[in-house]
């Protein structure tokens, strides 16, 4: 081979290193000074985090500040299968992560074991203090998130009231629904970048937007109060074999509800196995026929119109009269009685044939402007309005029935609001179970007010109820059970047959006392409803007793707390006198 053609050979293979390098270096030039925008994109893409920042729901505590709801900082327990699988080692963190969760170790690993996605979870909701020895076992691949489980430290207390969220931090019943928007704060966001192993380099982050922490909520309801009320309900439940029985005590002059309960119930910490019947708030979603304690609305709207007076005679007919072609029995047989005597001997004649005065037009505005037919806007799910029809559908006796409590409905807290406007002058208040919201700094951001909703008796037929319905609860009266030896107790009772396909049953009853104490200036009143009691089946006999069971111990505990007491009541109605 002659020198010429080697120096050829050498020339074309040093042309070929040289354009290589240039090329080369050309590319990697390029690479680092020009644009990749798509390029960039996808690699951000691949390490780019982005993830909301949980926050926990504010807490719910009773008037005095005793926690009913709150959330316990937990964690959830997770594992990266793709790496996991990779390193080997599935068997042995399942093997570990089982025996400190009681969970199955070889059905976990099972799980585990085949898949190439980042996240699967192990176990939600671990207690911190487990999480962290999980932590120190220093397990590969096995990762934690925040989390938050609610909590009810009472159990079954305030059950109805303070309701309970879902798996998931949402409301499903009671406060919790009602106010989830204002418990479950806002979440936080988060946009970082990770590296290689899937760790956040925190200088990278191009978002932060901090949570916004629930807010707190303090109800009207009062803790012992509450214990006063469930107490007296489950031994009136034991004693009359009922199928039910629920109760309300709140204040008159201003509508707050002191204690709510309605029985059966359960435990919030295990609502996901109540059944549903026990998770229904009978206090205010249970309409029922009131029965004689309706009676009240009906004398206290014609003393209002001055068509009858406290002396009025009316003839009870020696308990049955005939009218519209139906029969009208009263319970016991009575002759003359004045009308004051109608309330307290609770007569079905005669409150009819005061009905009939009154005329079809005015009775149903007056029991309108009671509250009757409507739902009386309380802060809670699930209320209903109760059945009134208008007149332009009743009959001829429709009026005489509807005075005995028959052929309209209420529930509980339309009955207990109808007797607290008499006892409060006449004004019909807005009943609430929230006092104030605090955001998690403790600024009050919400606070209630009294609301006057109607008044359909002035202050002087107010007070006439008043003395007329303390009869109720002396001797002679219906009422006589309900009676305490420090207070004076005025009321009402109220037994009624429930209604069946076709007409009235003969063994189901309703058995109800309402009233409200002291009856000279009144601070409380209390309802007690109690569902098909066996065998006595009567108000004065069933319901009146359970009455005093709690009116006792509250008059007692309100009695020890004066100072609180005047500062939240008496003042409320006077500035929204009209």
């Amino acid at each position: 081979m002659t020198r010429r053609r080697i120096s050829w050979r050498f020339l074309l293979i040093l042309l070929i290193i040289t354009a290589a390098f240039t090329g080369l270096t050309a590319r990697i030039l390029w690479l680092h000074l020009g644009r990749h925008d798509e390029l960039q994109a996808r690699i951000q893409a691949r390490h780019k985090m982005e993830f909301s920042i949980k926050v926990g729901r504010g807490s719910i505590m009773d008037r005095n500040g005793t926690v009913m709801a709150m959330d316990l900082s937990m964690k959830d327990v997770n594992v990266d299968p793709g790496r996991l699988n990779a390193t080997g080692k599935v068997e042995f963190v399942a093997q570990q992560l089982a025996g400190i969760l009681q969970l199955d170790a070889a059905g976990l690993s099972t799980r585990l074991a085949g898949r190439t996605n980042e996240y699967y979870p192990v176990r939600r909701f671990v207690p911190a203090d487990v999480a962290d020895q999980i932590r120190e076992m220093n397990l590969p691949c096995v990762y934690f998130d925040n989390a938050s489980k609610r909590t009810y430290p009472a159990g079954a207390s305030m059950t109805h009231v303070v309701g309970f969220s879902n798996m998931n931090g949402e409301g499903s019943a009671g406060v919790e629904q009602r106010y989830n928007s204002w418990l479950r704060g806002v979440e936080g966001l988060r946009v970082t970048q990770k590296d290689a192993n899937a760790r956040e380099i925190y200088s990278r982050r191009s978002l932060d937007i901090p949570p916004q922490e629930g807010a707190d909520i303090y109800l009207t309801l009062d803790s012992p109060i509450q214990y006063y009320v469930e107490q007296a309900l489950r031994e009136a439940l034991e004693t009359n074999r009922a199928a039910g029985a629920w109760a309300i005590v709140q204040r008159v002059r201003t509508g707050e509800i002191l204690a709510m309960a309605s029985l059966p119930d359960f435990d919030l910490n295990m609502f996901g196995s109540a059944p549903p019947e026990y998770i229904r708030n009978r206090a205010i979603s249970y309409n029922y026929e009131p029965g004689s304690t309706f009676k009240v609305s009906i004398i206290a709207a014609a003393f209002n119109e001055g068509i009858i007076t406290p002396d009025m005679m009316f003839d009870c007919e020696n308990g049955a009269w005939f009218y519209g072609g139906r029969r009208l029995r009263d319970y016991h047989a009575y002759g003359m009685l004045s009308a004051q005597d109608v309330l307290k001997k609770s007569s079905n004649i005669g409150a009819a044939k005061i009905a009939l005065m009154l005329g079809e037009e005015r009775l149903e505005n007056y029991l309108r402007d009671f509250g009757c037919g409507r739902p009386s806007g309380i802060d809670l799910p699930g209320e209903e309005g109760g059945l009134l029809s208008p007149r332009s559908k009743w009959s001829k006796i429709s009026a005489t029935r509807i005075a005995m409590g028959q052929g309209v409905a209420v529930t509980a807290l339309q009955m207990i609001n109808l007797v607290s406007a008499i006892a409060n002058d006449g004004f019909l208040m807005r009943p609430y179970v929230v006092g104030t919201i605090k955001d998690h700094n403790g600024r009050v951001i919400y606070r209630a007010e009294p609301e006057v909703v109607s008044r359909p008796i002035s202050q002087e037929t107010a007070a006439l109820m008043r003395r007329l319905m303390a009869r109720v609860t002396e001797e002679g009266g219906t009422g006589t059970k309900a009676a305490l030896a420090d207070y004076t107790v005025a009321g009402k009772t109220g037994s009624a047959q429930k209604a069946i396909p076709g007409g009235y049953s003969d063994t189901a009853h309703m058995a109800s006392f309402v009233g409200f104490l002291p009856a000279e200036n009144p601070e409380i009143s209390i309802i007690v409803v109690v569902d098909e009691p066996q065998p006595l089946h009567t108000g004065g006999v069933v319901a009146a007793p359970v009455f005093r069971k709690i009116a006792e111990p509250v008059m007692r505990y309100l009695a020890s707390r004066p100072a609180e007491w005047q500062a939240v009541g008496g003042t409320a109605v006077a500035e929204a006198s009209p």
